[in-house]
């Protein structure tokens, strides 16, 4: 798949290591390692799962030191098992070492997402139903993640409060009702601007329903329930259902016949995918 824009990336890797560099710089290589010393690295998955962020760990690299090649990069998407070389990297070994807790950080979180995604992706392949991530994601990096979800088979929900119009459950509180909330916002936005509006009942569906809306967004509601809903839509709007999904409970509300199944634990606490550095040479 397509990588980002290295304008996207670089920011956010410059800031990494800035911030592991500190005032002094790699005290431990800098004392240890001779300025002329070269070495070539690769990069080695220890478990299976889906790679990302692969972008990120060259340019942690070329970053440090642009005598620095990377080769052989996997593209984001791939999966890997035990083993599996991710890619390689050659040059002054002053640099490698350097730049080398920032760029496996950057693989192994995004990784972790990307396999986290795939998890449910493919536990729900044989439904029509979408895994998609949401905007609990860690501060700064949610492009980075967001780009992780698509690599391990999952769709981008909002990328922020002006993408589109969410109305939540303290929207509806606040202004009164579904009715009330619905009617204010499409007096205010665009005709491009879709409106998606969470239920968590059958009732304030039915409510909805009466008014209309583009998708609505069935919160922490079981496979009965969600399948009632479904045929209350009748294909109206888009189904969303969301609310303490695991792997296994995404498979029978797929199945109850949604067509998205929102994730937050995808960005927010993913489990790093481990992905070591080994020497070569």
């Amino acid at each position: 798949m397509r990588s980002l824009p290295r304008l996207v990336l670089e920011p956010l890797v410059r800031a990494a290591l800035l911030e592991d560099l500190g005032r002094a710089g790699d005290l431990t290589t800098d004392a240890i390692i001779a300025p002329d010393a070269r070495a070539t690295v690769a990069l080695v998955a220890r478990e299976p799962g889906v790679v990302a962020g692969t972008e990120c760990a060259r340019l942690a690299w070329e970053l440090v030191d642009p005598r620095i090649t990377v080769e052989n990069l996997l593209p984001d998407g791939s999966r890997v098992q035990p083993g599996s070389v991710v890619g390689t990297a050659t040059g002054p070994a002053r640099g490698l070492l350097s730049g080398e807790r920032v760029a496996l950080n950057f693989l192994g979180h995004l990784s972790g997402v990307a396999t986290g995604t795939a998890t449910i992706a493919d536990a729900i392949a044989h439904t029509k139903a979408r895994v998609a991530d949401t905007r609990k994601t860690i501060p700064g990096l949610r492009a980075l993640q967001k780009h992780a979800v698509v690599a391990g088979g999952g769709s981008n929900h909002r990328f922020g409060l002006d993408d589109a119009v969410l109305i939540k459950d303290n929207h509806i509180a606040v202004a009164g009702g579904v009715t009330a909330a619905v009617a204010a916002a499409k007096a205010h936005v665009g005709h491009l601007v879709k409106i998606e509006v969470e239920v968590d009942s059958l009732d304030q569906l039915r409510e909805l329903l009466d008014v209309g809306a583009d998708a609505v967004l069935l919160d922490n509601m079981g496979p009965e329930e969600l399948r009632e809903a479904v045929a209350m839509v009748g294909g109206r709007m888009i189904t969303e259902a969301s609310g303490r999904i695991t792997p296994q409970v995404a498979v029978p509300i797929a199945e109850a016949g949604v067509d998205l199944i929102s994730v937050g634990w995808l960005t927010h606490s993913a489990r790093v995918l481990d992905i070591g550095l080994d020497h070569r040479s």
